[in-house]
């Protein structure tokens, strides 16, 4: 079955959060997703003060740019949330929009071996490992977790290249696609991921979760239209969904079909009421996908 979930834009203040994460909550969408973007705010803290206002929301982290983030603290952050939110938290990581890297001095030379080094000693750690390693990137010397999660979460690569889907495939437990992300474009995406699969020995299902761009209401359309232009997507391109409820759920079954595990409704940066727009894929969109 189709997990549905919404984005709680960083381009809206933190103190927007608490009502959005409680109309989520409260109208059975399974998951909300936020963005560590620079300089808005913080994933983890936004993560932790969502969990704690609801009760059976699962907060994506999607995603936590690896240059910005010392391994161990990303560790102790996310087994911290774990242990007091089990099953709840849904963490991603990725190389980071690599200007923003640039401006705190933390772009790396290599985003691959970057990604690699820090994604292979993030689960290491959470798995409750104690982990010695000198890489490019990460270093640890004897370190181990005193509170290690009983129940690790799921760690999700954010990918748009090939080389970094292959290695989500080889390392990862999902990949996020990005907003834009054709049903076409989910297709060829988890083959490539099954490369990296194929090349590790797993066999194991590995998650691909989708934002796609949404909106609810009679003037959907046009909003959407404006929103493709702020992205600059090709003209025409299959990358967005609008209208009614059953509107927006067959667009979701569209890129289910295509392969994506967990939809996620990104709305546009003009949506007037994020509130009623969770509301809305919680009670109208989510009982329609079965």
């Amino acid at each position: 079955m189709t997990t549905l979930g919404a984005v709680f834009r960083p381009q809206l203040p933190p103190e927007r959060l608490r009502s959005v994460a409680r109309a989520a909550d409260e109208a059975g969408l399974e998951e909300l997703w936020i963005w560590e973007d620079c300089f808005r705010e913080g994933g983890i803290s936004s993560a932790a003060m969502a969990l704690a206002w609801t009760t059976q929301l699962r907060l994506g982290i999607g995603l936590m740019p690896v240059p910005f983030r010392n391994v161990a603290l990303s560790a102790m952050e996310l087994a911290t949330l774990a242990r007091v939110f089990p099953g709840r938290v849904r963490p991603a990581v990725g190389h980071g929009v690599q200007d923003w890297m640039a401006q705190v001095g933390a772009r790396p030379a290599s985003p691959m071996t970057c990604l690699r080094e820090h994604l292979s000693a993030l689960q290491a750690l959470l798995a409750g490992e104690r982990v010695t390693t000198s890489g490019r990137y990460v270093h640890l010397d004897d370190v181990a977790l005193d509170w290690p999660p009983a129940q690790p979460p799921a760690l999700i690569t954010g990918a748009t290249g090939d080389r970094t889907l292959r290695l989500s495939g080889e390392l990862a437990a999902g990949t996020i696609l990005t907003g834009g992300t054709t049903p076409d474009g989910v297709r060829r995406a988890r083959g490539i991921v099954d490369e990296g699969r194929a090349l590790a020995g797993r066999s194991d299902h590995h998650e691909v979760v989708v934002y796609l761009v949404a909106a609810a209401g009679p003037d959907s359309a046009e909003r959407l239209e404006r929103e493709c232009r702020r992205w600059e997507f090709p003209a025409g391109a299959d990358v967005t969904v609008g209208g009614d409820a059953e509107s927006v759920a067959n667009g979701v079954r569209r890129w289910a079909e295509a392969g994506a595990d967990t939809v996620v409704l990104q709305p546009t940066e003009d949506e007037p009421d994020l509130e009623g727009f969770v509301r809305f894929a919680g009670e109208q969109v989510r009982p329609l996908l079965g």
